[in-house]
């Protein structure tokens, strides 16, 4: 008996999917839960584990294309890999009536055939379905329909060049008319890559972006497009935060089953300033200002594919134990790829810190929508004034970039002294001073 593969689902608002890398082969022997094939959202990565014992008999998809949610992946069936074999090459060409396909349940090649078939009904009936555009893919038809966009002003990169939600997307930030009095006009033309010379051109890759870092690319650049983005800067002097450390890191390890390290003392801190400057913790829907009586504090990591946000949530009702757990949770799944689409979700603050790459200063991008960001940058001995004398001491500069639309210089400036007298002074943050 055969077992559909099919996409799973992959969180709200998520409709598809890229097929980053199929872990197996036509004619592998699969396990129960065994991974199978890892599938790139524009959020996360997920991997689609086997839900029966058996032979990967049937790819339906290949590496590289676009699927939505409930589209068929592959097929499992039961038997030895060197029955599953034979059939291998049949699955890259014309679909193939086999032992499995003569049983009562369809196979995947049919399913794939009446897929085809029923593309090429929607498609129309003149010429072969490589050479038409195909409808847009479900969240595509809706913001489509929202912005009030025609289909044929937007270039599709999916699959036989459909149009995916970031193609629209990617066409309203380029100026596509949304209103309906506009005058319909084509996206502004994105400049040609000038070409390489024949030598240069022999010793480059050209690598499509994964889904992720294409959704990287698009936020950071909506948020660049769209906030009054302004930094403001100050530094502190760590002293007193690498002598508590130090003092208590072993016995707080001993206790906790954690490492005491540096992002739960700022973490802690932020939430102290988000108390007192409220608009840092805000963000803008249209005319309104929503305040969040909360802290959702994300921490930027950086991992191979590239960078994520993970949530603390509700980070201001932790204590600092607490918060180094979840931190050590959600660094350790970003790491393997084990992120869920909720553990993304939410943030109401972001924290990114450059230092452990050794940046001295830095200007953060905000994560939208939220309203601010905090840099940290690299611990630097260096001469400082201290009841004026010169003394050596660990300093670090810290940037805020905040949107000026929502928060007032004035405001910057104090949350960012805020954070600054906390992690001067850590015994603020026991008190709750």
């Amino acid at each position: 008996m055969a077992t559909e593969i099919r996409v799973p689902t992959l969180g709200e608002s998520v409709t598809e999917a890229t097929i980053g890398k199929w872990f197996k082969k036509v004619g592998d022997a699969i396990a129960t839960d065994e991974p199978l094939v890892e599938l790139e959202t524009d959020k996360v990565t997920v991997e689609v584990p086997a839900a029966a014992a058996g032979t990967l008999s049937e790819i339906a998809v290949k590496e590289g294309e676009t699927v939505e949610v409930g589209a068929l992946l592959g097929m499992i069936s039961a038997g030895d890999g060197a029955k599953a074999a034979a059939p291998a090459k049949a699955s890259t060409s014309e679909p193939r009536q086999d032992a499995v396909s003569q049983a009562s349940a369809p196979t995947a090649a049919s399913t794939v055939k009446q897929a085809a078939a029923e593309t090429a009904k929607i498609a129309g009936d003149a010429g072969p379905i490589e050479a038409r555009t195909m409808p847009p893919a479900p969240a595509a038809a809706k913001l489509l329909a929202e912005s009030n966009l025609a289909v044929d002003q937007v270039s599709g990169s999916g699959k036989r060049g459909q149009v995916l939600k970031g193609d629209v997307l990617d066409a309203i930030a380029r100026g596509a008319p949304s209103q309906p009095a506009e005058t319909p006009k084509a996206p502004a033309p994105v400049a040609a890559r000038a070409p390489s010379s024949a030598d240069d051109a022999s010793r480059e890759e050209r690598v499509r972006m994964t889904k992720l870092r294409q959704t990287i690319a698009r936020r950071l650049k909506e948020a660049q497009s769209t906030a009054a983005m302004l930094t403001t800067f100050n530094e502190v002097d760590m002293s007193a935060v690498m002598a508590l450390r130090t003092k208590y890191k072993d016995v707080f390890e001993k206790k906790h089953g954690v490492k005491l390290g540096f992002m739960g003392f700022f973490t802690k801190a932020v939430t102290h300033a988000l108390k007192e400057i409220p608009s840092v913790n805000a963000e803008i829907d249209g005319t309104d200002i929503i305040f969040k009586n909360y802290a959702h504090i994300g921490v930027a990591v950086g991992t191979e594919k590239g960078l994520v946000v993970p949530v603390v949530r509700d980070a201001d009702q932790m204590s600092i134990a607490e918060i180094e757990k979840d931190i050590g949770r959600l660094g350790i799944a970003a790491r393997d790829g084990k992120l869920s689409v909720a553990d993304m979700q939410g943030g109401t603050f972001t924290i990114s810190n450059g230092g452990v790459y050794g940046s001295l200063m830095s200007t953060p991008i905000l994560n939208a929508p939220q309203s601010g960001i905090l840099g940290m940058h690299k611990i630097q001995e260096r001469p400082v004034v201290v009841g004026g004398q010169i003394v050596i001491r660990p300093m670090m500069y810290l940037a805020l970039s905040y949107d000026h639309r929502i928060v007032d210089g004035k405001e910057a400036v104090t949350f960012l002294v805020r954070v600054k007298e906390s992690l001067e002074d850590p015994e603020r943050l026991v008190l709750d001073l």
